[in-house]
């Protein structure tokens, strides 16, 4: 993300929320980003929401799918030209009305992907219909089970699934039909004993062994001899330093040399969102999606809030590690005996409480598109909306060079 983001003025007059868009092999497929003015009275300018999101999601960077809570914004970016990889959601009692037709026409005539949210209550003109590649049902408002469709909506318009919280909700919407959902799959509870405390799945032993080494500080010839027996682990460890995102002009080749490159604080960093990532099981991939995004969100906070490097290394740690109970089957208080963490980090964890646990509510708050909870939250830490804008953007643009 470029430094002009600091520059829009519409950052402020915003609040953001952003979720993923999971597809039935549960890759995700697109970021669906929420949008609240926060003054109705301000009237963010649609022009510079478009210039913003052009700074900081370019083409290359994936499908947006923008959802915007505003009437009055939502209505000038009708009116104007979207980049082909921004998807655009809109109301049905908007598409209904007769005074956005031909606006809607012509974003379908120029290529742009439009998604119906909700259900009509008279039905839309029948040449309107072709303009929606796809309808958007909430899980509160799923009525499919027997029952007639929506007024002026074919059920030849693929569905996507908004509202999705469980593991379980998302599989029984694909069981409905839906081409894919919208939501975060992650508040299934831990299941407490699945496996036996200090028992971790055999490929993520090893992680947890070097994370107990770096933590100590152990000579760099030992962390060296416990990489060198997880292949796996190597590989990755020196496709990571080698990657664009790390910035090297050099290539680094040997384990020994990524160690030295690294330090300790950064390696400890990249082993913990390998552990977040370590599981195999497809359903995983939106946790694994969230933790990574809520270390980098934390992170960004604490950047803005003036934190020094170890806290906000810590702050990192924190966000990866709050949905490792889910990844591992294990609750926190049991998992935190064989990973090393700070005080600070448990507190949060374990606990909700301590220094870290409000910017962990601010994520939360963040990935829930509550608009209420995030200006909650923020005034918590005493961070402007911009700030908070700044930091998401920044977080989710991260996120994209790990991916």
């Amino acid at each position: 993300m470029t430094d002009t983001t600091v520059d829009h003025r519409v950052l402020g007059q915003l609040a953001l929320g952003y979720s993923p868009m999971i597809d039935r092999h549960r890759a995700i497929t697109a970021l669906r980003l929420t949008v609240f003015p926060l003054q109705p009275e301000a009237r963010p300018d649609a022009g510079e929401l478009l210039a913003l999101l052009a700074d900081t999601w370019p083409a290359d960077a994936g499908r947006v799918s923008l959802n915007v809570a505003g009437e009055a914004l939502l209505g000038q970016l009708l009116g104007c030209e979207l980049p082909p990889h921004l998807m655009l959601e809109v109301p049905a009692f908007l598409a209904a009305d007769a005074a956005h037709a031909a606006a809607l026409t012509a974003l379908y005539k120029a290529g742009n992907t439009l998604l119906i949210k909700g259900r009509p209550v008279t039905p839309l003109p029948r040449e309107l219909l072709p303009c929606f590649a796809y309808s958007i049902i909430d899980l509160a408002d799923e009525r499919r089970d027997g029952l007639p469709p929506p007024g002026g909506v074919s059920r030849n318009i693929p569905h996507v699934q908004s509202g999705v919280r469980t593991l379980a909700e998302m599989n029984d919407a694909f069981g409905r039909g839906a081409i894919a959902v919208l939501g975060w799959p992650i508040d299934d509870p831990a299941v407490a004993g699945a496996v036996r405390p200090g028992q971790a799945r055999p490929e993520l032993q090893a992680i947890v062994e070097l994370i107990n080494r770096v933590d100590r500080a152990e000579p760099i010839e030992r962390l060296e001899a416990v990489m060198k027996n997880d292949p796996t682990m190597a590989y990755k460890l020196l496709r990571y330093i080698n990657s664009p995102a790390f910035g090297l002009s050099v290539e680094i080749s040997s384990f020994r040399h990524a160690i030295m490159m690294l330090g300790y604080q950064r390696l400890k960093r990249w082993l913990a969102l390998l552990l977040a990532s370590g599981g195999r099981d497809a359903n995983l991939k939106p946790v694994i999606y969230a933790a990574v995004r809520r270390g980098l969100l934390m992170e960004e906070l604490g950047r803005e809030a003036g934190c020094d490097d170890e806290t906000r290394g810590d702050l990192f740690i924190c966000g990866v590690f709050s949905l490792l109970d889910r990844l591992m089957q294990q609750p926190f208080d049991v998992l935190l005996n064989s990973v090393p963490t700070s005080d600070s980090v448990r507190a949060a964890l374990v606990s909700d409480d301590g220094p870290h646990h409000p910017y962990l509510e601010l994520v939360r708050a963040v990935e829930s598109a509550s608009v209420y909870d995030i200006r909650q939250a923020a005034d918590t830490l005493m961070m402007g909306m911009g700030t908070v804008n700044r930091s998401v953007l920044r977080a989710l643009a991260a996120a994209r060079q790990l991916d």
